[in-house]
């Protein structure tokens, strides 16, 4: 055995150099150390050897094999230099483009409207999209018999378990923990049970804010929308509030914003009014802070909410709530 793997190691360097293309180094490998190459074939005898040859032979074995192997991948690196290997590049052939991806359109306008904020001092919450009837609905002063609750009462799993149908519960969980001040922002997927067209969808995201400290007015709720806005639509934007009503905000407006497309001069967009419809917003009720064990003579606060389709829909002049879901690269390599 010694002596064969002697001439083996003796030929090597001289056989691989004869090696001149791909295929002819992959047969010289397999005929050294194949499954019935001239090294496996002793590898499989060393158990016929006393213990000290086996040590000897073993040690060999290794070293040659390790050689081989680094030999191996020199001499095929080597023929693709010269494009002898048969797989170097042709650089007279066309070449092929690889594309690169991007961004949802979704998730550029949901970062940009929380970098908005976060430059405004608001820290960012996350919740669970599972939620209980008490979360969902009771803690933000929507009893069982409260007629607005028949428009979210959305998809159940078991028993009193629900997919949210907004991120507010996420604000009643968050002060349960936390004693103001503090601002926050709440993003993230919510479920109602609307029939999907063009302007509606059973899954949407969403992100909610909510601000509690003392002395905390409605003033400053205008001061913070009226920043974002001019933020995400330009500085020429104006806003406005309409009277409204949510439950777990009072007084409670409907916020616009002056039509992005016609700057308020009426147009086939804002159906001739000159404003658009951007979000909802209010004073935090006092029963939600019952709810939370929180002085509401001592502290109050506003809250706000917004769709994040429709965000996008106003920004980009799209029109079809579907075509964010509907992954069509012809759709989404716009953005």
């Amino acid at each position: 055995m010694l002596g064969e793997l002697q001439k083996i190691k003796e030929t090597f360097d001289k056989d691989l150099e004869s090696c001149v293309d791909l295929n002819s180094i992959n047969l010289f490998r397999a005929g050294l150390i194949g499954k019935k190459g001239r090294l496996t074939e002793i590898i499989k005898n060393i158990s016929s050897l006393n213990r000290e040859e086996k040590v000897k032979v073993g040690s060999l074995v290794n070293e040659l094999k390790h050689e081989i192997e680094l030999g191996v991948k020199a001499r095929i690196k080597a023929l693709s230099r010269t494009g002898a290997s048969g797989d170097s590049i042709d650089v007279t052939m066309p070449g092929v483009a690889s594309r690169i991806g991007r961004k949802h359109p979704l998730t550029v306008i949901l970062k940009e409207i929380v970098d908005i904020f976060e430059d405004m001092g608001f820290g960012v919450v996350e919740g669970p999209e599972i939620e209980t009837e008490y979360y969902n609905f009771e803690a933000l002063n929507i009893p069982k018999d409260h007629p607005s609750r028949e428009a979210f009462d959305t998809f159940y799993i078991e028993g009193t378990y629900l997919l949210r149908s907004h991120t507010s519960p996420v604000q009643v969980r968050f002060m349960e923990e936390n004693k103001p001040p503090f601002r926050i922002i709440v993003p993230g997927r919510v479920y109602r049970p609307d029939a999907t067209d063009a302007s509606h969808s059973f899954m949407f995201h969403q992100v909610e804010g909510l601000m509690v400290g003392e002395d905390i007015s409605l003033a400053d709720l205008k001061g913070v929308l009226e920043i974002f806005s001019k933020r995400l639509f330009g500085k020429a934007t104006r806003m406005r509030f309409r009277p409204h009503f949510f439950p777990f905000t009072e007084p409670s407006a409907e916020v616009d914003i002056s039509c992005i497309i016609c700057g308020g001069a009426g147009c086939r967009v804002c159906s001739n009014k000159g404003w658009l419809e951007v979000l909802g917003a209010g004073m935090v009720n006092p029963k939600v802070f019952k709810y939370v064990k929180y002085g509401h003579e001592k502290y109050t606060g506003f809250a706000f909410g917004m769709g994040v389709e429709r965000i996008a829909m106003l920004k980009y002049g799209i029109d079809d709530i579907r075509l964010f879901f509907e992954n069509d690269f012809r759709f989404l390599r716009q953005f």
